[in-house]
């Protein structure tokens, strides 16, 4: 399974990004999908995190309101749609998949299993 994200870029603070992860070489539709993000210094955090048909979505409370996870079984592709970004919000951004779980979503990061290289965003003044 390899897992491609892209979109990340520099964004001005308030500004928006949408960021995509496409899924290959395995079942996409059978996977929880999560975002998650590591700023410099700093663990790796959980983001927002969808489940297998997408009627589940769970987001930190650090982004609600802002940040909507989304899935395309079709496309095999999960985006993270990012509104009013903030200086804080810079890290690199990790797409993940978690195989195991058939209900629901979570938050924890080593129960994923799939991990992304990293779309690097950075959020200026």
């Amino acid at each position: 399974v390899q897992l491609q994200a892209s979109g990340g870029g520099l964004v001005q603070a308030g500004g928006s990004l949408r960021l995509s992860c496409e899924c290959s070489g395995g079942t996409f539709s059978s996977y929880v999908m999560g975002w998650f993000r590591q700023a410099p210094g700093k663990e790796r955090e959980f983001v927002a995190a969808i489940s297998r048909s997408g009627v589940s979505r769970y987001n930190a409370d650090s982004n609600k309101g802002r940040f909507t996870i989304s899935r395309d079984n079709a496309k095999n592709t999960v985006y993270l749609q990012m509104n009013s970004l903030k200086i804080e919000d810079t890290a690199v951004y990790y797409c993940a998949a978690d195989y195991r779980r058939t209900i629901g979503v979570t938050i924890n990061r080593y129960d994923y299993d799939y991990w992304g290289q990293g779309t690097l965003v950075t959020v200026s003044s």
